[in-house]
């Protein structure tokens, strides 16, 4: 019982510390909605969407800093429709949380030209994929959605027309910040009651499905994920493929801030969900059956 409660009392701890890491970036992210949704023209939003076109090319370099924070933010930019899905989705992509850092870590035993290889792969797949969502929405006429910051005011409750973009960009970051912290808990929790080595082992214990199951294993939105995907493939106990189909997958905590502050858009939630899993395995799976190293 002792043990139980120091773990979850860890859990605890981590979960506050990560948390605070998402404070500052999702502040300034709430700040630039409120700022252009009150201090801009319709005719400047015009301009803001139109100059997102090259939004996954920025959005998938920006994808390999090692800090989860420009998941979250993307989120909520796309909730307020200021990104594009592309963007949205090259951003995921590259994201690894905690890959880079444990990477960095094992230099020695990786190497520099292995851990420049995963970031290329990964920049250019969320680049590719990122442009390609976003020509086929222009070419369906889906693309011409208007800046929609006011349905996060609704869904909070916030009330910005009658404060500062101060008092409204914080409100939102609160409201988002422990909705964060409280599922973080949870899921710090379960990963360490059940074990970082059985989630690795799930991975191992299928070497037909493993792209598939480590894509799975990826998409739970906590650093856990990309540790044990990392670690499993350092060690030797998973491939290239199933290394990138499960870190292409891993964006931090950006799912879970998309499900919800675009909440109201459910569907489309699942489907980017859908699309993260598929180019997750997709691209692992080439990796795999092409026999390529890295």
């Amino acid at each position: 019982m002792t043990e139980i409660l120091k773990t979850l009392w860890d859990c605890l701890l981590d979960s506050l510390v990560d948390t605070a890491k998402l404070i500052p970036f999702l502040f300034l992210t709430y700040l630039l909605m409120e700022y252009i949704e009150h201090k801009t023209s319709e005719k400047a939003e015009e301009k803001i969407r139109k100059a997102g076109r090259l939004g996954p090319v920025i959005g998938g370099f920006l994808g390999i800093v090692p800090q989860c924070g420009f998941s979250a933010s993307a989120a909520s930019l796309y909730s307020g429709r200021i990104i594009t899905l592309g963007t949205l989705v090259a951003i995921f992509l590259s994201t690894s949380d905690e890959m880079l850092p444990i990477l960095l870590s094992r230099a020695g035993t990786v190497g520099a030209k292995t851990i420049a290889e995963i970031l290329i792969i990964k920049v250019l797949v969320a680049i590719i994929i990122g442009l390609g969502i976003d020509l086929i929405m222009h070419l369906t006429a889906k693309d011409n959605k208007k800046v929609e910051i006011h349905c996060l005011c609704e869904d909070d409750d916030c009330h910005c027309e009658e404060g500062s973009i101060f008092k409204s960009a914080l409100h939102h970051s609160v409201h988002i910040v422990v909705f964060i912290f409280i599922v973080s808990f949870v899921l710090n929790a379960l990963i360490a009651l059940v074990g970082e080595a059985k989630l690795g082992a799930a991975i191992s214990k299928i070497p037909v499905l493993d792209c598939a199951v480590a894509a799975l294993v990826g998409l739970v939105p906590n650093c856990a994920a990309s540790v044990v995907i990392t670690e499993m493939y350092i060690a030797g106990i998973i491939d290239a493929g199933a290394m990138m189909a499960g870190l292409l997958t891993g964006c931090g905590i950006g799912l879970l801030v998309l499900f919800r502050t675009n909440k109201k858009n459910l569907m489309e939630n699942v489907k980017i969900l859908f699309i993260m899993y598929f180019a997750g395995v997709v691209v692992g799976s080439i990796i795999h059956f092409m026999g390529i190293a890295i």
